[in-house]
């Protein structure tokens, strides 16, 4: 996938994007229509009508990047901190019931390291922005047995769950049924 997804564009995507505007650029000057300019740099033909407009009112400059949306509120170094906090684990930093990190306790962990205030969208937004992902863990309780699971499917389940009635058809129908 060319572009990032709801977690803001890193330095290096900004610059990259850029340059697809800039040689977009290059392109109307020569007087490539907007579809063969979205063919070419793999964008949608909506996204080469905008770049033209801006292009028109204000010439190369109107498409130079402006900065990030949002000044991210961790310098290089403080995020540097987090991540190696974040892989210390959460038990280091006084979370002792789980060993996950959830955004809460990410953004907790932020807070008191910094005193830095986020929303628990903005952690998540800042992680994806440095390339971190929402896990999902396989849970499974240490004191499980197998066997014993085995057992409970074979032989009490099917007696809890009962004979299933096969002796005449049933609907899951509502409606009263058609008399024939």
């Amino acid at each position: 996938m060319r572009y990032a997804q709801r977690g803001g564009y890193t330095p290096a995507e900004q610059g990259r994007r850029e340059q697809l505007r800039l040689e977009a650029a290059r392109l109307f000057e020569r007087g490539e229509s907007a579809g063969a300019v979205a063919a070419e740099l793999r964008v949608t033909s909506g996204t080469v009508r905008q770049w033209r407009r801006r292009w028109r009112e204000g010439g190369t400059e109107a498409l130079r990047s402006k900065g990030p949306v949002s000044v991210e509120r961790l310098s290089g170094e403080q995020w540097k901190r987090l991540e190696t906090a974040l892989r210390q684990g959460p038990l280091v930093h006084g979370f002792a019931d789980d060993q996950r990190w959830t955004l809460k306790r990410i953004k907790l962990l932020i807070g008191r390291m910094f005193h830095i205030g986020y929303t628990v969208q903005g952690v998540r937004k800042l992680l994806k922005r440095h390339g971190w992902s929402c896990q999902v863990p396989v849970r499974r309780a240490i004191e499980r047995d197998e066997e014993a699971i085995e057992v409970w499917k074979e032989e009490v389940w099917p007696q809890l769950k009962g004979s299933q009635r096969t002796w005449a058809p049933t609907s899951a129908s509502r409606t009263r049924q058609g008399r024939g």
